[in-house]
């Protein structure tokens, strides 16, 4: 007798189961699953639409036509690179006596200028005793019309963009 009660509760199991997958698969019909992925279809097409209209082709380079070199934004350099190119603009005063110092560019990293055409300062970095690794070399005859940022004592240059 009770081996026969287990079978019938172990069958009304199976047919609950059974029931509450069919129930769940129906609710995943196939037309509400279309629908949905047409939907999210849709909404990634008006999304990559919006991108390309906030994107116009002609957006800004990377790189500096004249050097090749990589551009850098004045608001990606460090607080201290930002403070000395506020100094250069007002024309100082410059913490450093080297500050101003032509720049020979003897690693011909930067665009061929005639001799004097650029000149160093130092952006200070933390921590250090000296004047570090880091620069902003100018170039310009009167006027400064191009400035470049250096990290890693000249061993490369990115262009600040103007």
């Amino acid at each position: 007798m009770r081996a026969r009660l287990w079978g019938v509760n172990v069958r009304r199991w199976w047919v609950g189961l059974g029931l509450l997958l069919t129930a769940g698969l129906s609710a995943c019909s196939p037309q509400d699953g279309s629908a949905q992925t047409q939907q999210t279809q849709t909404q990634t097409q008006q999304t990559q639409t919006q991108q390309t209209q906030r994107t116009p082709s002609a957006q800004a380079p990377r790189t500096d036509s004249q050097s090749g070199l990589p551009f850098i934004a004045v608001t990606a350099l460090p607080r201290e690179g930002q403070q000395t190119l506020r100094l250069i603009d007002q024309n100082g005063p410059f913490p450093y006596s080297k500050d101003g110092a032509s720049f020979g560019n003897r690693e011909g990293i930067l665009p061929q200028q005639p001799r004097n055409y650029y000149r160093e300062y130092t952006v200070k970095t933390p921590g250090e005793r000296d004047r570090g690794a880091r620069r902003i070399v100018c170039g310009g005859v009167q006027t400064f019309t191009e400035c470049y940022y250096t990290a890693d004592h000249y061993a490369s240059f990115q262009r600040i963009r103007p």
